[in-house]
């Protein structure tokens, strides 16, 4: 239990003045914190057994001896298996920190994924019910094959959207996410881009299908406002996470607001909402550039 919640020591971070939305899921998730962390988790736990048997010396021990080996093996196993479950989302992880700080998607499941949740609920009610092992056992196998087959869906189905894409449009996407939803696991959301604007889609494996919506999300990447905006320390904080930026600029009597939200974190489907109901974003306001002479849109 320890080992598979480690690495999620980062949250300490909101304690601090360090922004979390650049922190978390770097240090402790990387390939460092991976191999170090069940080293020092096992010296832990191994010093503690130490003290408590030499407190407890001259009683009758009743607990079996501390095997090093297992407990290193088990502290690998919780540690690695959390950092892979993080893969698998859409939010990344960063696994190569802090060596490369690149962020890694596995698009495959959603964050919190009501199926997987389900099923080993059930497996644990089951098998308290019955004091058997079977249906947790039952419950894990049904979750590795869960995991297997949407990590397979995740990358057939991105396939599909690239081939959709490239026939239609002439050209390969920039970058592409084909994410998961929460409760359909047939069903994914789809953000391309397009090098100014976003488009979003639908895939479906009945078909299978790519339906893409009316409309687009305009980056606003290269408004003068947003040029000025994108070194002040909100920003850069939040563009070291965000995956697809996209910028909105208000005209106010203080200046040109300048707020930067994700496509990731926009909104549902069509993301019809997209900046205005974005959980994810970061604001600044800036001088304004409309005396400048410029001309770009707001929303």
């Amino acid at each position: 239990m320890i080992a598979a919640n480690l690495p999620d020591v980062d949250v300490l971070v909101f304690a601090s003045s360090t922004p979390a939305i650049s922190f978390r899921r770097g240090w402790t998730h990387g390939i460092v914190a991976q191999i170090v962390l069940p080293i020092a988790l096992t010296a832990v736990v191994f010093a503690v057994e130490r003290l408590w048997t030499l407190r407890a010396s001259g009683r009758q021990r009743t607990a079996p001896p501390l095997s090093i080996g297992w407990l290193l093996a088990l502290s690998y196993i919780g540690i690695c298996s959390h950092v892979f479950l993080d893969y698998l989302n859409n939010y990344g992880v960063r696994l190569l920190a802090p060596l490369d700080w690149r962020w890694f998607y596995g698009d495959a499941v959603f964050i919190v994924d009501p199926w997987l949740w389900l099923s080993l609920a059930a497996g644990v009610w089951l098998s308290l019910r019955r004091h058997a092992t079977g249906p947790a056992r039952g419950a894990l196998l049904f979750t590795l094959c869960y995991t297997l087959a949407m990590l397979l869906s995740a990358r057939a189905a991105r396939d599909v959207v690239i081939r959709t894409w490239t026939e239609t449009r002439g050209q390969a996407p920039l970058s592409l996410m084909v994410g998961p939803r929460p409760m359909t696991p047939l069903t994914r959301d789809v953000i391309v881009d397009a090098g100014d604007r976003y488009e979003t889609a639908t895939f479906s494996w009945l078909g299978p299908t790519v339906t893409f919506d009316r409309g687009s999300v305009p980056k606003n990447d290269t408004l003068p406002p947003v040029r000025l905006a994108r070194g002040a320390d909100p920003m850069r904080h939040f563009l070291t996470w965000s995956r697809f930026p996209f910028w909105i600029v208000t005209h106010t009597a203080d200046g040109d607001q300048v707020t930067v939200g994700d496509m990731r974190f926009a909104g549902i489907g069509a993301l019809r909402f997209a900046g205005r109901a974005a959980r994810f974003t970061a604001t600044v306001t800036v001088p304004s550039q409309q005396s400048s002479g410029a001309a770009f849109a707001t929303p």
